[in-house]
């Protein structure tokens, strides 16, 4: 009893407080719901597999295909919700928070504590401050993790190539008209809402829109096959009246020729049938044509008479002798 004396006891009213918060069913639901997120991203992450299903072209898609069927189908509704929740809260972010500015500022402001406290430290301790906290080997990233990016980058790339070019050459007919229409929508939403906007209404659309269609899909199903239906008969209707037109414009044509080729017939049959008295005339020769007469040519005034016979032999060289007079030679007197 002595040992009590002089001792106060306080009522324990934090630990009354904090059992409900860290113990209570909300705390075990918090739990509980965050152990279930977990795992549903694990399982999002282990559907990264490459689909059985091959291409118009037999080509093999990419386990983006079956990832992102997966996330946007609402397999794991916890983590889709998570995703959906993130891309916004970056979209919104990246509108209306300076990002760009935070992440200088964080920039100046961790090189500029550490220069002075490395200058400081010189100063006063004689020994730098921020060269003490220096690793002691830089950190690098392993080859694995660059190879993994990359291919995970590869098979992204090749995700988008692939579903541009089935939906561009209507390897679904669906898939196409989606794609005009959603393409016909944002042409002319942009000259209305900022692209954060459009980002933010895409973004909805895409999340939003497999998850209306899952819980619809028997009414949404029926009005598919029905509007197929009616394009089918159009179809049908205007194929129809084209093969109506085709023929009627071929008899159209095929009569018009016979009836041209019938009278050409007649005209070729009446030239042939000549009368007997025809036949039997003679043929007129036509008579020769007549002499044409030439006019006398005049006389030249130069005739080659007047020139004498040129020499029919070679001539013969002569020697030709001086006379002694000439060949004397001169004396002086």
């Amino acid at each position: 009893m002595a040992d009590n004396v002089g001792q106060v006891k306080y009522p324990n009213t934090g630990s009354k407080t904090q059992d409900p918060i860290t113990n209570g069913p909300l705390a075990d639901g918090i739990k509980s719901e965050a152990s279930r997120t977990g795992q549903e991203f694990r399982d999002l992450k282990s559907s990264k597999v490459v689909p059985s299903t091959t291409t118009a072209t037999g080509q093999p898609l990419t386990y983006y295909h079956s990832l992102l069927y997966s996330l946007l189908s609402w397999e794991q509704p916890r983590a889709t919700a998570a995703s959906f929740a993130s891309v916004v809260v970056f979209i919104f972010a990246a509108r209306y928070l300076p990002l760009l500015r935070w992440f200088f500022k964080f920039l100046y402001l961790a090189l500029g504590s550490m220069a002075a406290l490395e200058i400081g430290g010189r100063l006063l301790l004689s020994q730098g401050l921020a060269s003490s906290f220096r690793p002691r080997k830089y950190y690098t990233l392993p080859k694995e993790t660059i190879e993994a990016v990359l291919e995970d980058f590869e098979q992204l790339v090749d995700f988008v190539l692939i579903e541009f070019q089935r939906i561009l050459f209507a390897e679904n007919a669906v898939h196409t008209v989606a794609g005009f229409s959603a393409a016909f929508s944002a042409y002319w939403l942009i000259k209305i809402l900022p692209f954060w906007g459009l980002s933010l209404l895409a973004v909805t659309i895409a999340y939003l829109g497999p998850l209306v269609y899952i819980n619809n899909r028997e009414l949404i199903d029926a009005q598919i096959e029905h509007a197929q239906q009616l394009v089918n008969s159009q179809a049908h209707q205007l194929k129809g009246l084209a093969e109506e037109r085709t023929s009627h414009a071929t008899g159209l044509v095929k009569q018009y020729v016979g009836d041209y080729s019938n009278k050409a017939q007649e005209y070729i049959g009446n030239r042939r049938s000549t009368s007997p008295e025809v036949a039997k005339a003679p043929i007129a020769v036509p008579p020769p044509a007549a002499a044409v007469k030439k006019e006398a040519e005049p006389e030249p005034l130069i005739k080659t008479t007047d020139f004498p016979d040129a020499p029919r032999d070679e001539p013969v060289a002569q020697s030709i002798e001086k006379p002694q007079s000439e060949t004397k030679p001169l004396v002086a007197a």
